[in-house]
């Protein structure tokens, strides 16, 4: 069975990362899904941008977590990109369930790895919930309590495993003893074996494997048999893959 082609950020080798001009390139390009991170604003917004600053991907400046949404929302997070997506904006979450909510794959990474006591786990849950989209979203994150909150609020979504480069290993338990209970496991792609895959298999997660765009390492994960390849650049891991 062919892995799933899941775009990372978005066609983000081909669109600005993060944007909805990203987002459905990687639907008229036939990905899976679309993977994105979603971040929580000054007034509680669930913002969708990598990085704590706007730096980096806008002409704006400052943390994302001190700014309230109105003064990130006309920003323009194309133009660092190329010039024909000068005035692309920022999204929220809701935006992209309301524009492709439910036509394929959303996985959602919470964002908030230095931050982990925001609150940002909940109104994505409910926001999930209240679009009818349990079924086509996936919540990642390298925060466990993250997931163990999803869990516990809406356990028909599927929660996702991020680990470090270097350390793929899985914890069943936190250090007081709560039992860590993941769909799936998202390796970085260089710490994956077929062992690896096989193990969790054994334990009915799936292994979904960043970022991956390399000819030889897209085929070695197929071979591997993961079950997603999330990748910046969904046409051309398409047409590696089923090459064979």
């Amino acid at each position: 069975m062919q892995p799933l082609i899941i775009a990372h950020r978005g066609a983000s080798a081909l669109a600005p990362e993060n944007t909805m001009a990203a987002f459905k390139l990687a639907k008229e390009l036939n990905a899976d899904g679309i993977e994105l991170d979603v971040q929580l604003s000054a007034d509680r917004k669930l913002v969708v941008i990598h990085d704590r600053k706007l730096d980096r991907t806008t002409n704006g400046q400052g943390k994302v977590d001190k700014l309230a949404w109105s003064e990130m929302k006309n920003l323009d997070a194309g133009s660092n990109f190329g010039d024909q997506f000068k005035n692309e904006r920022l999204p929220l979450l809701e935006e992209v369930f309301e524009e492709l909510g439910g036509q394929f794959l959303i996985n959602v990474e919470l964002k908030n790895t230095d931050t982990p006591h925001n609150g940002l786990t909940e109104p994505v849950v409910k926001l999930i919930q209240k679009m009818n989209l349990i079924d086509s979203v996936l919540l990642s994150s390298f925060n466990d309590m993250n997931l163990l909150e999803a869990k516990s609020l809406e356990p028909r979504i599927g929660r996702g495993f991020l680990t470090i480069p270097g350390l793929a290993g899985v914890p069943d338990r936190r250090p007081n003893g709560r039992r860590l209970e993941f769909t799936a496991i998202h390796p970085y792609f260089g710490d994956v074996t077929t062992r690896m895959v096989k193990r969790f298999h054994n334990r009915g997660m799936q292994v979904n494997v960043w970022t991956v765009d390399q000819d030889k390492d897209l085929l070695k994960m197929k071979a591997y048999g993961v079950d997603m390849l999330i990748c910046n650049d969904p046409k051309h891991a398409r047409e590696v893959i089923e090459a064979e």
